[in-house]
């Protein structure tokens, strides 16, 4: 059975994940950012951010983001119908296809970033250095606790 106290945290942690995405969410629509819907965001990041380093296939997001085969389909056929990635033949293998982001998506990841950063600073308005290594140290405990 869990203690009163145990739910207390996750009412909390849910609470403050609720204000974070409703906040998040006006300040994209405010900036024009608002496209996308979801996943697609998170899967742009996840794009720009490893395929730097390395050639992303479909494959590659369903296990990412444990999505299954017609959700990933679905989602990057949006994405390039908005223009934010192309899928390119790969030599070796013409039927595997690496997805690639577009200037678009690129620009896009760069004004969410932007966001973001301004967004955490508000978030951390006030709390010491100390403060901040506490929580993500019980934070830590807690993703722990739950795995």
């Amino acid at each position: 059975m869990v203690s009163e106290e145990k739910r207390e945290i996750a009412l909390q942690i849910k609470s403050v994940n609720n204000l974070i995405r409703r906040n998040l969410d006006i300040r994209f629509a405010e900036a024009g950012l608002g496209e996308l819907a979801g996943m697609q965001g998170p899967i742009l990041g996840f794009l720009q951010k490893e395929g730097q380093q390395r050639e992303i296939f479909q494959k590659d997001l369903e296990k990412r983001f444990n999505i299954r085969r017609s959700t990933a389909t679905v989602m990057l056929q949006n994405l390039e119908q908005k223009g934010y990635i192309v899928r390119e033949a790969v030599h070796s293998d013409a039927r595997m296809k690496r997805i690639v982001l577009t200037q678009k998506a690129i620009r896009h990841n760069l004004a969410i970033r932007d966001q973001i950063d301004a967004f955490n600073k508000e978030l951390e308005e006030g709390l010491t250095s100390e403060e901040k290594k506490m929580f993500l140290r019980i934070l830590d405990k807690i993703k722990k606790n739950l795995e």
